[in-house]
């Protein structure tokens, strides 16, 4: 049984672009595929990092639609376009190729955050002018979905 993928790590980027995935996020990966991840561009300017699990499990979802569909298509070249399988080292280190790290602004730092099924991998400064940014929206989302009645507003 594994743990949730969960916390904020800071990391460094090697020279050659790899990453050291930290040791308590290795530790919580499924003990089958545990060394094999499937990187993807996020839907923010971030990087997606999935244990293989819980990507063949999204895999399917994605090529379950119907390809003579314009509009499934197009998801599915847009999901799939840049999909990268890695493979950790054995000390846990994986590599970012360069078109990914590009698209993520990742130069020498990371930060990795754990979000249940996925880590995210961001450039400290985006994500921080992201979370400052999505607050107000976080703020709502948070009533709406955990509010015993939506209408409601959270007691302080």
């Amino acid at each position: 049984m594994h743990q949730l993928l969960s916390g904020e790590y800071d990391c460094k980027l090697d020279p050659k672009g790899r990453l050291v995935l930290p040791a308590k996020v290795k530790a919580s990966l499924p003990d089958a595929y545990a060394n094999q991840l499937v990187l993807v561009r996020g839907f923010e300017p971030c990087l997606v990092l999935y244990p293989r699990s819980a990507w063949e499990l999204i895999h399917a979802k994605v090529m379950a639609l119907d390809e003579f569909n314009e509009e499934y298509r197009q998801f599915q070249r847009n999901f799939f376009r840049g999909m990268t399988e890695v493979e950790l080292d054995s000390i846990g280190r994986f590599g970012l190729p360069g078109s990914m790290r590009r698209y993520a602004g990742l130069e020498k730092e990371a930060v990795i955050v754990g979000l249940g099924n996925r880590c995210e991998v961001w450039d400290p400064t985006r994500y921080d002018e992201y979370l400052i940014k999505d607050q107000p929206t976080f703020s709502k989302l948070a009533q709406k979905f955990l509010s015993a009645t939506p209408e409601a507003p959270l007691a302080a």
